[in-house]
């Protein structure tokens, strides 16, 4: 029997993708002490990359070592570290699975921790459980919007010198192209504000000035929320619109998740299963761009769905940390069920304000043991990864919003 998740993709650039299962971005939070990837960032490359994923994309690299999201995060805003950015792409050059960079700039969504004054398009605090770990955020002048952009540019044409084969531009989960896009954090009055048009600027902007310096054949990927899931933020009629426009201009696939930190759906689980595929589907009718659903998925039977119904790859990020191997599982035995354990502090209300950078927590201690060789701890005792949160970003991640 013809097994759908493992036929190759083509890209609208030409590159061939071997399967459809697609890693989707987890943030690994393992830079070096001089923001660049460690060697054991490297090393959990190199053992994903003999998986059998279709493509590999990494966890957030900032383009501006001024604004991280969060502490240990890799910035590659200078030829300072490209040697260790070549040894990184790589490990997806020895087996043939590319990997991609996520390039992101958290804009208002950098934890207090980092000690920095956060910009955005508009000067709009984070609301929410987990409000009071961000500090209120400055409004961008213009020079510093084209300076952002200029940075995502740049990181773009330093990741094809390194031997990256794509990059994925991250415009969902609240950071800052999804803050310039959505209504409720960009109130602006200039070119970058005010209708969709205005608001998309930003990341056209970016998308044009990387695809003239890199060129046709080098993958400019998009992750995008279908929605923000909060009034009067970015929708998914808004979303349909962004897709249609890029793919105009050229994108080469469009990864649709949703949510940001003030609604953070993307960092639970899904009570239903596959949590974005609806919408997934509804824009692979849209557009011949290969659309990618990411989220919640746990059952094969829904992953050949999705692909039936249009979708062109199964995005998934927890379950590839907790079983790697799963794409050769399948090919041995095309059905199996995937389950993420269910964190608790055994306290319903702090489980329900810090559950998402639990979480985040978890899984990142569970990469940082695949990456020396070690297998992952299977554990649904949240207070370990709350202390480590506590550590990483002091008590203000867990002080309750003021209203």
């Amino acid at each position: 029997m013809d097994k759908l998740l493992l036929e190759p993709l083509q890209l609208p650039n030409g590159q061939v993708l071997e399967s459809r299962f697609f890693k989707s971005a987890m943030s690994e939070t393992m830079a070096d002490k001089q923001q660049a990837p460690s060697d054991d960032l490297i090393a959990l490359y190199d053992y994903w990359a003999k998986q059998g994923m279709g493509v590999l994309v990494t966890g957030n690299v900032m383009v501006d070592g001024r604004y991280l999201g969060e502490p240990g995060n890799v910035v590659l805003d200078s030829d300072a570290h490209l040697n260790q950015f070549r040894k990184w792409a790589a490990v997806g050059q020895k087996t043939g699975v590319p990997i991609w960079l996520q390039l992101n700039h958290p804009g208002k969504q950098m934890y207090r921790s980092i000690n920095q004054e956060p910009i955005a398009p508009s000067a709009i605090p984070i609301s929410g459980g987990s409000a009071s770990a961000f500090r209120p955020p400055r409004e961008m002048t213009v020079f510093e919007i084209k300076e952002a952009r200029d940075k995502f540019i740049a990181a773009g044409v330093r990741a094809k010198a390194a031997g990256f084969t794509g990059v994925q531009l991250h415009a969902a989960h609240g950071y800052l192209i999804n803050q310039f896009l959505s209504p409720a954090d960009n109130q602006r009055t200039d070119l970058y504000g005010g209708s969709l048009d205005n608001r998309l600027r930003f990341l056209v902007e970016i998308y044009q000035g990387l695809r003239e310096k890199v060129g046709p054949d080098f993958t400019i990927a998009l992750k995008l929320n279908a929605s923000d899931f909060k009034e009067e933020g970015f929708g998914f009629e808004d979303c349909k619109y962004v897709v249609k426009r890029m793919a105009d201009l050229g994108i080469d696939l469009i990864e649709v998740s949703g949510g940001n930190y003030e609604t953070p759906v993307f960092g639970g689980e899904y009570e239903s299963g596959a949590g974005f595929v609806t919408y997934a589907v509804a824009l692979a009718d849209l557009t011949s761009v290969p659309i990618v659903s990411t989220g919640g998925f746990r059952k094969v039977t829904q992953m050949e769905e999705a692909i039936e119904e249009g979708v062109a790859m199964i995005g998934l990020a927890r379950p590839f940390v907790l079983r790697p191997s799963l794409v050769n599982d399948y090919r041995e035995d095309s059905d199996f069920q995937l389950s993420t354990p269910r964190l608790t502090t055994g306290l319903s209300k702090l489980d329900q304000a810090l559950g998402p950078i639990i979480g985040v927590s978890y899984y990142e201690a569970q990469m940082k043991r695949l990456a020396k060789g070690r297998s992952v701890k299977i554990s649904q005792n949240a207070w370990p990864y709350l202390l480590q949160t506590v550590k990483v970003h002091g008590l203000s991640a867990l002080k309750p919003r003021r209203k």
